[in-house]
């Protein structure tokens, strides 16, 4: 916790409480279903909460924003993001029930108003957003192609509309198609070595009717 408050200090005081909330209610489910990993649920903090907050290191939503997280798994990076940004709509899609249950509990602990949980496989998803925000799920070129039209024409935040991606490692291949993308190193903004090769890939995506 003391990681969350290292980068983002200005939490109040009933972020800070749902922050704290999230180490219990993980840990107590995942000895019922495993969302994630058993040397990960150790270092929840790190390698999930302050790394979905890494994409709000590179943009501060407005209020009113709506954000669809693909292939959210056991939450990430929807759920921390959700905590950080009251205001904006956060809808998590996964098509694997299983870890949802988990999700929707953790929602529901955390009495989050602005989360909403749907099993289902993105490409059946009928809504638009101003980004779909996702960790790793699939290559650029897939993801793409999953989320095809579902971005919003109405643009309300300083970066444009389209995905924000948490990724590692090498992206000159994947990304080598996408010219308009920008990639910003999370070791910029957090010091800890586990975000050493770890990046927020911003592709800006044209409304088309």
């Amino acid at each position: 916790m003391e990681l969350i408050l290292k980068y983002f200090p200005d939490l109040t005081p009933l972020q800070i409480e749902q922050f704290k909330k999230l180490e219990n209610l993980y840990k107590d489910w995942n000895l019922k279903i495993n969302v994630v990993s058993r040397k990960d649920i150790d270092e929840l903090y790190l390698r999930h909460v302050l790394h979905s907050l890494a994409i709000a290191k590179v943009i501060q939503f407005k209020e009113g924003s709506s954000l669809m997280d693909v292939g959210t798994g056991g939450g990430f990076p929807g759920i921390p993001l959700a905590i950080l940004f009251p205001e904006c709509n956060f809808h998590l899609v996964d098509s694997i029930n299983k870890k949802l249950n988990v999700v929707r509990e953790v929602v529901a602990g955390l009495e989050l108003e602005n989360v909403k949980v749907t099993h289902s496989r993105v490409e059946e998803i009928k809504d638009t957003y101003d980004f779909i925000i996702s960790r790793a799920v699939a290559a650029m070129p897939t993801f793409v192609h999953w989320i095809k039209g579902k971005v919003a024409k109405k643009q309300q935040n300083e970066l444009k509309n389209g995905i924000l991606y948490l990724k590692g490692g090498d992206l000159t291949e994947e990304l080598q198609d996408y010219k308009t993308t920008t990639i910003y190193n999370i070791s910029d903004f957090y010091e800890e070595d586990f975000f050493e090769t770890k990046k927020v890939v911003h592709l800006p995506i044209k409304w088309k009717a």
